[in-house]
């Protein structure tokens, strides 16, 4: 990923309109349909898009949303059209190839029948949204990762969406004070800065469909391994049942109160309610306890990997979105046919099995294979 990363950063040419010093207004791209961007060549595509990110990138201001969101639009007009070229080039190179050729590139990832010039259009655009997130002015919200991530999927790109994971959550914010632009450093941890499971999802899924295994595991460590992710998880989801377990004394004294009063008369008022408390709480908590360790056990989501024993039942729920991520990558790399499961060989499935042991998961274990229960 290092190298991917390192093949987008090279600067880009500066635009004649601001080799005056002066500060470039950005309008918005030209209003063109989509079945005009579609009937454009893919290096009028490539060049529309780096106009609209140069423009950007050289105001000696920071731009605003307004402006950023503009340069990633054009990027995204350009990556739309550019897919559907490349999907009609796949499509005539696959019916004009073999069997044995479609079965090596649906292994490999690679694109049968896209010519030169589509590919440099694709890198040029995937270049162009990069250094648009990347540039120190630019602040980058969860609307533009967003916007990025669609783009490096229509692209086909997914070598620079673990660095672009790890820039959003370190990345210093600009703030303008009496005209001079300053850089706030934000906290990496925090809930604001987790990844959307959505966000994750589109990623993670541009790598396995690209087959590129050293993305798909970065894509993971960036986002669903962060503690900034659990944290907002644990924000999202456990805040409700916590606020129900507070309240829930003051529901059980008023059912024990109710039911000292107006459901019994063999006992006083202060035993009766006594009994019912210890009732209720009893039933409460033993039921309410199964079905949490139910809750937390439960294995029928998983495919190909599951737990290590002994991995704590809060580790797993906080962690379950990791382990199912590796579950996709992990039935993605290995054979579809169940019957197979465990039959893999090779350094990346061998490294991949090894990745998964670190992280206290385990990869086809054996009693819970089809056929082995």
């Amino acid at each position: 990923m290092s190298s991917a990363a390192a093949s987008v950063s090279q600067p880009m040419a500066s635009p004649k309109a601001a080799q005056d010093g002066s500060a470039v207004v950005v309008t918005a791209a030209p209003a063109t349909t989509a079945t005009s961007n579609k009937n454009m060549g893919p290096q009028a595509l490539a060049a529309m898009a780096e106009q609209s990110c140069k423009r950007l990138v050289f105001l000696e201001k920071v731009p605003s949303p307004k402006q950023t969101a503009t340069a990633l639009g054009a990027c995204l007009k350009a990556s739309q059209a550019l897919n559907a070229q490349i999907n009609k080039a796949e499509a005539r190179g696959k019916a004009s190839a073999s069997k044995l050729a479609a079965l090596c590139i649906e292994r490999t990832g690679f694109k049968l029948g896209v010519n030169d010039e589509l590919r440099d259009a694709v890198n040029r655009v995937s270049l162009c949204a990069y250094s648009t997130l990347t540039h120190k002015n630019v602040d980058l919200t969860a609307d533009c990762l967003m916007t990025y991530v669609k783009i490096q999927s229509l692209l086909g790109r997914p070598e620079t969406l673990a660095s672009i994971f790890e820039l959003y959550a370190t990345k210093p914010k600009p703030v303008v004070d009496k005209g001079l632009v300053s850089y706030v450093r934000p906290r990496a941890n925090t809930i604001a800065k987790a990844i959307e499971p959505d966000v994750a999802d589109m990623a993670l899924q541009t790598a396995i469909d690209n087959r590129n295994l050293d993305a798909a595991l970065g894509i993971i460590e960036a986002s669903y391994s962060l503690p900034a992710f659990k944290r907002h998880k644990l924000i999202k989801y456990a805040t409700p049942p916590a606020m129900t377990l507070a309240a829930m004394p003051f529901g059980i004294l008023g059912l024990a109160t109710g039911y000292a009063a107006y459901w019994q008369n063999t006992m006083d008022i202060s035993t009766a309610t006594t009994i019912g408390c210890i009732g209720i709480s009893g039933y409460f908590c033993s039921v309410g306890s199964l079905g949490l360790i139910a809750k937390l056990s439960n294995k029928d989501q998983m495919k190909r990997v599951t737990w290590m024993p002994g991995t704590p039942l809060r580790y797993r729920w906080l962690r379950e979105e990791e382990r199912a991520a590796l579950d996709k990558v992990a039935c993605a790399w290995g054979f579809k046919e169940t019957w197979k499961h465990g039959e893999e060989t090779g350094h990346e499935w061998e490294g991949l099995r090894e990745y998964m042991g670190y992280r206290q998961m385990l990869l086809d274990r054996v009693e819970f294979m089809d056929g082995m229960s």
